[in-house]
């Protein structure tokens, strides 16, 4: 690919900002995967879909490679500009649009942070649910682009299931609708769910039209420890099977709390566990919350849980959720570590704990598992330490392979919500047959017959 004329780029889109210094680009280059960086030739940074219509216009014509952006909190590379380029920064895109209160839609711009989203239309008595653990940080546009999910996932969805419509700009700069702004639409293909987790390679997503639900004003959150982690597993379906219904059920290893804790500065608990679950259960009415307490209670208490802790107040729950989220964050500090995402059917769990520390032990790495347990989704975190990079390069491919067959064998997949990207690529043939794949390079060509948008990501080379 020819390197990119910047005084062209400026010509084309006269009002763009452009950085090329060496710090831009290193920011640009690198997210929360690994130690990974891949520097850009240039960032742009633009205020409008006029704007990304005109860069990528240009990008087109000119042959030059466009990777768009979120907040960079992805975990598999995908909004990495591994062949350099254009890298397309969305956080001046950040107005939230329009709230309809009457329809309960909204509409934002990709650069929109997803808690400011939730905060923004809790101030009308609405709710989004999709609640990531970097939902502080992370962006719409990223949420779009990996079909992310979170802890609230397991009652109310996945991104995919709120998005109602999006305007996207292809890759030659013709800007497009993907559907309409209602519940229902039978109305063709369905290019909004088709774009929704494909990463920035098809499209570049300017704007969604988000669904609401009205806020259930009214949470219960319990953290259930157990002697024996594969017994918190077992108690996940448990629960379902008694018909609780919790808002969300996350499962953490002792040491993924432990690390937590360090981070945060709270100290460690002297309280004897190999496993929790934290189950928040949800409402529009106070009286709906103590009979799904109870219900989940007993269940918890009969497959081996220990003690209950009890938040019924704000104060109490923000507390408990401040260590969840951050053990992403407390784990990279801990150690450079690489993050799968497998899914399986919840049914399912106990078996893949056991597989994951089984392999480790074969093949000699630490790892450490936290997730959303109510979705049959396991964060596997690999610690690199002192693992040397023959080791790092080779041999834990080679066991990651040997997870990833297990997962499919189980009726999983191998990204629940994080998407392929870069580093992902070459295990998809293990979940995604050989026509399979082949459908997705013919759509991705008539996408983008140029091969400029978001180069080498989710498809292996044939």
């Amino acid at each position: 690919m020819p390197k990119l004329d910047i005084k062209e780029l400026k010509r084309a889109v006269p009002d763009l900002r452009i950085a090329w210094d060496d710090a831009a680009r290193a920011l640009a280059g690198s997210d929360h995967t690994e130690n990974l960086s891949f520097p850009p030739e240039v960032v742009v940074w633009p205020m409008s879909t006029e704007q990304v219509s005109g860069v990528l216009r240009w990008a087109s014509k000119a042959g030059v490679h466009v990777t768009p952006a979120g907040a960079l909190t992805g975990l598999s590379g995908g909004a990495l500009p591994v062949r350099g380029g254009v890298a397309m920064n969305f956080s001046k895109m950040n107005r939230i649009v329009r709230i309809d209160t009457v329809n309960h839609q909204v509409v934002v711009e990709p650069g929109v942070i997803v808690q400011h989203l939730q905060e923004a239309v809790a101030e009308h008595g609405l709710f989004y649910a999709v609640d990531p653990a970097s939902r502080g940080s992370c962006t719409i546009g990223g949420n779009l682009a990996h079909n992310s999910g979170g802890p609230r996932a397991v009652k109310y969805g996945v991104t995919k299931d709120w998005v109602l419509n999006m305007e996207a700009v292809l890759a030659d700069g013709t800007v497009i609708q993907t559907g309409a702004n209602t519940l229902k639409n039978s109305t063709g293909y369905n290019l909004t769910q088709l774009l929704v987790g494909s990463e920035g390679t098809l499209a570049v997503i300017t704007q969604a039209t988000l669904k609401l639900l009205p806020l259930p004003g009214h949470t219960a959150l319990m953290v259930v420890p157990f002697s024996d982690a594969a017994a918190a597993c077992e108690a996940v379906a448990a629960i379902f099977k008694a018909g609780g219904q919790p808002s969300a059920l996350e499962f953490m290893e002792r040491e993924a709390v432990d690390l937590a804790r360090d981070f945060l500065g709270l100290g460690r608990t002297e309280q004897k566990f190999e496993a929790e679950l934290m189950i928040e259960v949800d409402g529009v009415r106070s009286e709906e919350l103590m009979p799904q307490v109870e219900l989940i209670a007993g269940v918890v208490e009969a497959a081996g849980g220990g003690e209950i802790l009890l938040a019924d107040d704000a104060a109490g729950q923000t507390e408990l959720w401040r260590v969840r989220r951050v053990i992403g964050e407390a784990v990279k500090a801990h150690s450079v570590y690489k993050e799968e995402d497998a899914v399986v059917p919840r049914g399912h769990l106990p078996a893949l704990l056991k597989r994951i520390k089984a392999i480790g032990h074969t093949y000699g790495f630490q790892s450490i598992c936290y997730g959303h347990a109510g979705d049959g989704n396991l964060h596997i975190n690999i610690l690199r330490k002192d693992l040397s990079d023959q080791f790092w390069d080779e041999q834990l491919p080679q066991a990651i392979s040997e997870l990833f067959e297990y997962v499919v064998e189980l009726g999983g997949t191998i990204s629940g919500e994080h998407g392929i990207g870069w580093v992902q690529k070459q295990y998809l043939p293990i979940a995604v047959g050989t026509k399979e794949r082949e459908l997705m390079a013919s759509i991705r060509e008539v996408f983008d017959p140029n091969s400029i948008l978001n180069p080498d990501k989710i498809l292996p080379k044939p």
